[in-house]
């Protein structure tokens, strides 16, 4: 009993002296240390090419079932639009590519074609390309890209022949362009994903024409990275799969790797975590909303990553590692694919993977079906769109290890801010249902990203709905200022930057 009395007793004393629970430590954000460099273009993303041409892409959900494709016309990338939403995204890479790249065929200069030639599937206009090039150069963003390799492509002797590679570089040229960077061609560990392809084609024949390809691009477009393989698929999503499927025969990017060592500027892979509904027939699961905010769903992108490191270290060391074709889910992606509740997953694998060295990564899509980062019939952008905003303008180029987390629900990254000058910027993503509490250790300036529920698709930021005005600018990404302890609602989002913070590896 007199331990129980002098218990309420000392508990009585807390009350009136107003004392409580001791705060959080702060963050120390001046001495976290440097883990890696990324490119001032990390931040890009996928204009598929069956969106240049138009032709059968992702059908939206809520048609007949088992409706996979659905036909889509060419996109209008002269629209006003979608080219100030592009600059806000900038500078950044552009990538154009994906499956339908493999076998699509440009016209040649006085050509008009109302079917494609034997051996491809889509056409290329003149025209759709000349726009490609010059929506990259409007919204500053680099071409990244792939080549046809479709029965069309190759000679008598079934070889695949420079010329549409030639075409579509001369055609870049002429409109005043260039290619910043190529993979021989789209996801090369399933060659026959697509109509029109090689049949049994193997790692040899991929070894024998990436030289042809290799060859011709150090000759004819010197300035041009190469990358590759492009595999994608091959820690985990495609483990368990049978040899055919309705995506084709499987070469492993291994073999591939192995016939040309050394022979790269940047090796390059693609990640699906899972995918979506649409292919719920090829046997290998599908993206489930309920574990969207789990850490293995999260993890998941840093597997993949070492997988392809642990190739490029063995057959191309020391260069650079980049993700040309990431969204939520392949296919299409899932329906909450375009909500708030996959922001999560997006701004968790980009810090994740800069932590690791990745180099650049590249968002599929900009503006197409259910993953894309605009809504493409409306314009309208998506969460992902408004987190991509706020990384571009707070996050710099130089990776910080993480800060101390107060709780597993709550992650932290940290990078230098943009300029330099010893700021750091933390990113918080709280995937918890409680409030978290930071102590960030000084003054700085806040963008807190919410929304409820967490799978909408209208988000706040600071409390103010962002938005593109009339003019073409971004409206509502006003920071707000910050000083010592913040609270991080639970499912959010928080930046928080710190000029003062006095990191001297941000200098």
């Amino acid at each position: 009993m007199m331990i129980r009395k002098t218990l309420l007793a000392a508990s009585a004393l807390i009350a009136l002296s107003g004392a409580g629970p001791a705060p959080a430590p702060a963050l120390q954000l001046g001495k976290l240390a440097k883990l890696a460099t990324i490119d001032a273009r990390y931040q890009g993303y996928n204009i598929e090419m069956v969106e240049v041409t138009g032709g059968r892409f992702w059908a939206p959900y809520g048609g007949p079932a088992n409706e996979r494709y659905r036909q889509r016309p060419p996109i209008d990338l002269t629209d006003p639009k979608l080219i100030a939403l592009g600059k806000a995204l900038g500078p950044a890479l552009l990538r154009v590519s994906g499956t339908w790249a493999n076998n699509t065929y440009l016209e040649a200069e006085g050509e008009h074609l109302s079917a494609p030639p034997a051996g491809f599937v889509q056409v290329l206009t003149r025209d759709q390309w000349k726009n490609v090039v010059a929506f990259s150069k409007a919204v500053d963003a680099p071409i990244v890209t792939s080549f046809a390799v479709s029965n069309g492509t190759r000679g008598a002797d079934g070889v695949w022949t420079t010329e549409q590679a030639q075409r579509r570089l001369d055609l870049t040229r002429a409109a005043g362009g260039s290619i910043y960077a190529a993979e021989f061609f789209n996801e090369a560990n399933m060659p026959s994903a697509a109509p029109e392809m090689p049949k049994k084609y193997t790692a040899e024949n991929y070894g024998a024409e990436f030289r042809i390809f290799r060859d011709w691009a150090r000759k004819n477009a010197p300035e041009m990275k190469i990358l590759g393989v492009g595999g994608v698929g091959e820690a985990g999503l495609l483990g368990d799969q049978p040899p055919e499927s309705q995506f084709g025969s499987h070469v492993s990017s291994d073999d591939m790797m192995k016939q040309n060592p050394n022979s790269v500027d940047a090796v390059s892979y693609h990640f699906y975590g899972s995918v979506s509904q649409r292919c719920l027939g090829l046997g290998i699961g599908t993206a489930v909303k309920g574990y969207a905010l789990s850490p293995d769903w999260l993890d998941l992108t840093v597997r993949d990553f070492k997988y392809y490191a642990a190739l490029r270290d063995k057959y191309e060391p020391g260069k650079p590692i980049w993700n040309t074709e990431t969204a939520q889910a392949a296919c299409g992606g899932s329906p909450w694919a375009s909500t708030f509740l996959d922001t999560f997953r997006y701004l968790n694998q980009h810090a994740a993977l800069a932590q690791l060295g990745l180099q650049t990564i590249q968002h599929n899509t900009l503006a197409a079906s259910d993953y894309g980062l605009i809504d493409r019939d409306t314009m309208t952008p998506r969460p992902n769109y408004w987190a991509s905003v706020l990384w571009h303008r707070t996050m710099g180029s130089t990776v910080l290890a993480s800060p101390k987390s107060p709780s597993p629900a709550l992650r932290l990254y940290a990078q230098c801010m943009p300029g330099g000058r010893g700021g750091v910027t933390v990113m918080a993503l709280n995937t918890g249902e409680a409030p978290q509490k930071l102590n960030l250790g000084g003054k700085g300036m806040g963008w807190t990203m919410t929304g409820q529920p967490v799978d909408t698709r209208q988000i706040t930021i600071n409390g103010n709905s962002p938005a593109l005005s009339a003019s073409g600018e971004l409206t509502g990404l006003q920071g707000a200022a910050v000083s010592g302890a913040v609270a991080i609602p639970g499912q959010s989002v928080g930046f928080y930057s710190l000029p003062g913070a006095g990191n001297a590896a941000c200098r």
